[in-house]
């Protein structure tokens, strides 16, 4: 192998990119050794039973275009496979039933499949040309060179692409309410981080409202927590189907609900809390038992961010269903039938 291509493929190497951008490369430097014509690299998907080129780089007449896909019985890297044939510059003869060799004008061909770690085949490289081309020695050996690295590559990608799903199921297992499948206290507490730091550059104001399960404890007490939690499961049902699309509704904990947005017209914002109100009211199924409930209390407050900061503004929502709850406290939440 030249020392040029050594180079090259040392230097490609020690960059941090991702697959497309190497094996880009590496097609380009396979181009020059093989003197071929078009040099592509091909995902096979055995259970669909196609096979698909993902990149491809031509250099003259033959063009091997991007996407383009055969069903993997007709496909020529299927036939050279099973022949233990890499190398053919009399392609029309071997392979004469190929018919997108011949659709391609395919007159000399070098192939070698790309295995994973544990034997799996994920594609093949290729090297193909219209003209009939002797045998490169030395450009088999490059391709068998290429085919491990992308194979190693493409193990890492997809390692690196594992553990990035695994991290965000993970955050959002770590963000989500098991019961009610809300953001958790966690998550709304960074979510308002975030929109009040928003609203303070846009000079906007937030809208809090403190959502307290009046009577939830009697719930649970006289029919047992299973009850209790299909209830709150059903208000977390309700909340989300009201509320705005833009707000965010998660739980606190316990029988305690949130919900945060922007600010309102105070008649828009009135009307808004009614309806939320009106959702959380009427009856509920709970397993066998069917129960009245007359609603929760709110706490409404419109925070503007440049004078107040989250923990404040939370108080002040608290302290306003407290006041809430006050003047409800003589009401009978619920009703059994």
């Amino acid at each position: 192998m030249s020392d040029f291509i050594l180079a090259r493929v040392s230097q490609t190497l020690a960059a941090e990119q991702s697959l497309e951008t190497l094996v880009r490369q590496l097609l380009e430097m396979l181009e020059a050794v093989t003197r071929m014509e078009s040099t592509y690299l091909t995902r096979i998907d055995l259970n669909a039973q196609r096979q698909q080129v993902m990149f491809a780089h031509n250099s003259s007449e033959m063009q091997i275009p991007e996407g383009f896909s055969v069903p993997w019985n007709e496909s020529l890297c299927k036939r050279a496979l099973e022949d233990q044939c890499t190398f053919s510059n009399d392609v029309a003869n071997r392979w004469h039933s190929c018919i997108a060799a011949q659709e391609l004008g395919i007159a000399t061909f070098l192939s070698i499949p790309v295995r994973l770690a544990d034997g799996s085949l994920f594609g093949t490289l290729c090297a193909t040309s219209r003209q009939k081309q002797p045998y490169n020695l030395e450009g088999e050996q490059v391709m068998g060179l290429f085919a491990k690295l992308i194979s190693h590559y493409v193990e890492k990608d997809t390692l690196v692409q594992q553990l990035q799903a695994a991290n965000v199921a993970l955050e959002l297992h770590s963000s989500t309410d098991e019961l009610t499948q809300l953001p958790n206290r966690r998550a709304l507490f960074k979510q308002l981080a975030l929109r009040f730091a928003s609203a303070r550059a846009q000079q906007q104001q937030v809208s809090l409202i403190f959502i307290d399960l009046d009577g939830f404890k009697a719930i649970n007490d006289r029919f047992g927590h299973p009850c209790g939690d299909s209830f709150l499961v059903q208000v977390g049902k309700r909340l989300t189907a009201v509320a705005r699309r833009e707000d965010i509704v998660g739980r606190l904990g316990g029988d305690e609900f949130l919900i945060v947005g922007s600010a309102q017209q105070p008649a828009a914002q009135q009307a808004y809390v009614t309806s939320l109100r009106q959702a959380l009211c009427g009856v509920y199924f709970l397993g066998e038992q069917r129960i009245d409930y007359e609603g929760a209390s709110f706490g409404v407050v419109t925070c503007d961010p440049q004078s107040i900061d989250v923990e404040a503004a939370l108080r002040a929502a608290d302290e306003a269903m407290y006041q809430d709850k006050k003047s409800r406290r003589q009401e009978n939440f619920i009703h059994i039938d």
